[in-house]
């Protein structure tokens, strides 16, 4: 067949931005009529993946488009017309075509684990669910509403929560407290629409689940994240080798902290300053300089890690600055035509804010290596080695934060922001684990999740258990509705635990950086090259990793941690 149309397909995904379902869908009724054979698979692959990039950098770019002014009304409902009119049909023929190659029996070349991802999602899939899996996203889009919208006078200003959060660096106790009671009294005020919300979505999924076959969402959830090298259980082992390892480390730093501001108790808003009452470590004051030296420290990790960087500056492919109305939260996403990845992150002048940078470098870095695979479905890759690639850019990094080598910092503060970068992993596993329990007990017990009382009460006891060293009395209801503010838990149900896998793997990544930095550098990007094309096992192993949870490798990361500490 000569697939005259698919020949003439724009290159550039934004001349399609504003297509409709009908000038879409005679590129798709080419595809479907394809007669499948050994000779023309390949040629199948690459029209499916030249059509799967525009219309998924289509998409991509509606989604940031709404994210950077949560109250531009027509960004949103371009993307929420998409989303009706476009989404939902695209799902049906993507279907159909997983199902045509399927039914060929035909293993292209390197496709073997593709061609599973494909199998389980043509499993799952069921017409009904694509307006639920629409209405889902649209909730999504309520959240971001919700969050991106609390502000605060302070000091004759307005300020976003995320920018108010730099006052809990200040040394003055009074200040950080006030500031911290100013931030929780906002966000208590948005409980019951958030209670709400969470009901919906909650009814929402367990309905999409039964659709599709399954006695419980997280069974359907498991298979729509493609894990097929672990299992619930072995998160629970994993909470198990968290307890016994990083929450008695938690609680060592903690203690320590506590002495050395000389309290006799710590609290909520002593835990981001300066433990020698130093002042904030500021960074940067402007994007511009967040973004220059940004650029030099990944340069000396890789000349071509730098070169990726620099290529997204001029491409203006950065939104870095915090503002009011913008969504929360840090991402990087990817732009499949023109095989360029996009960072989005609320900076506001922070530590933090360097980290989050690096991390969705490592994103954009991953995004840039499996851009070279020829197919889509081998460009996707599992989450937990997702993560991989962007903690680890935060390790590969850490040597280069110092202004000598280009980086934000003198000596002594960089010696700070190192020692923060370390405790920061050791104090989050335990966290991690607190979201994934949380989630859990959620999926297994939704009867009992409607109630937003019970889900306070899940989360107030696995944070008594986890998330030991300091004391949140007097202000109990802002402990026990810590999942509000954990936007995985509305936005991206059981994308979490990926992180403390990730963590795990990127710190045997660094461990043998410290051994052999260009050698650790250069296994990390072959390892990002392969894509989705490995297991999990293969892609820790490839980047000089092995992917595990158990009370040994947890207690080595912890060992190692504390000695550079």
């Amino acid at each position: 067949m000569n697939n005259e149309l698919l020949k003439n397909l724009p290159l550039d995904a934004k001349e399609m931005m504003n297509w409709s379902w009908a000038e879409i869908e005679p590129y798709y009724k080419e595809l479907s009529a394809y007669k499948l054979n050994a000779n023309n698979v390949s040629d199948y692959l690459k029209d499916w993946s030249k059509l799967h990039d525009l219309i998924d950098e289509v998409y991509n770019r509606l989604y940031v488009a709404k994210d950077v002014n949560t109250m531009d009304k027509d960004a949103c409902q371009h993307y929420e017309q998409f989303l009706n009119e476009i989404f939902p049909m695209v799902r049906e023929f993507e279907q159909k075509l997983k199902t045509k190659l399927l039914d060929s029996g035909l293993v292209p070349e390197g496709f073997g684990l593709p061609l599973r991802r494909i199998a389980t999602e043509a499993s799952i899939f069921r017409s009904e669910n694509l307006p639920l899996l629409v209405e889902q996203q649209k909730l999504g889009m309520e959240y971001n509403k919700i969050i991106g919208s609390q502000t605060v006078q302070w000091e004759g200003k307005e300020l976003t929560i995320p920018q108010l959060k730099v006052e809990y660096q200040n040394p003055d106790r009074t200040h950080r407290a006030h500031a911290f009671r100013k931030a929780s009294e906002r966000q208590l005020a948005d409980r019951k629409a958030l209670n709400d919300l969470w009901q919906r979505l909650l009814k929402l999924r367990r309905k999409i689940a039964e659709n599709a076959g399954f006695s419980d969402y997280r069974s359907y959830r498991w298979q729509e994240l493609l894990r097929f090298d672990y299992t619930p259980q072995n998160c629970k082992q994993f909470h198990k080798a968290i307890l016994e390892t990083f929450v008695p480390a938690a609680v060592r730093i903690y203690e320590q902290r506590r002495k050395d501001l000389g309290i006799e108790t710590l609290k909520p808003w002593d835990l981001d300053v300066d433990p020698q009452n130093l002042p904030p470590l500021k960074p940067f004051v402007e994007v511009s300089e967040l973004q220059s030296k940004t650029a030099n420290i990944l340069t000396k990790v890789s000349p071509k890690i730098g070169e990726y960087f620099q290529t997204m500056i001029k491409e203006n492919l950065l939104d870095l600055a915090n503002r009011k109305n913008k969504a929360p939260g840090g991402y990087c996403t990817t732009f499949e035509a023109c095989k360029r990845p996009f960072i989005f992150m609320n900076a506001v002048g922070i530590h933090q804010d360097v980290m989050t940078l690096l991390h969705e470098s490592g994103h954009a870095c991953h995004s840039f290596e499996a851009s070279k695979l020829p197919y889509f479905q081998q460009r996707q890759v599992g989450l937990e080695f997702a993560e991989v690639a962007s903690m680890g850019m935060e390790l590969l990094a850490s040597p280069y934060l110092v202004k000598e080598q280009g980086g934000f910092y003198e000596a002594d503060d960089y010696r700070r922001a190192r020692k923060k970068h370390l405790e920061d992993i050791i104090l989050f596993l335990p966290y991690m684990a607190v979201v994934d329990g949380f989630q859990h007990w959620v999926y297994e017990n939704p009867n009992q999740a409607m109630d937003s009382d019970n889900c306070d009460q899940c989360w107030a006891k696995l944070w008594n258990q986890f998330m030991l060293g300091y004391d949140w009395q007097g202000y109990e209801d802002v402990m026990v509705t810590g999942w509000h503010r954990k936007l995985h838990i509305f936005l991206e149900p059981f994308y979490y635990v990926e992180y403390g896998l990730a963590q795990l793997g990127a710190c045997q990544v660094w461990a043998n950086a410290g051994l052999d930095q260009a050698g650790a550098v250069d296994s990390y990007l072959n390892a990002l090259a392969l894509g989705g094309t490995r297991s999990l096992p293969e892609l820790f192993g490839r980047a000089g990793a092995k992917f595990a949870f158990d009370t040994n490798t947890l207690r080595s990361i912890v060992d190692l941690i504390e000695m550079q500490i």
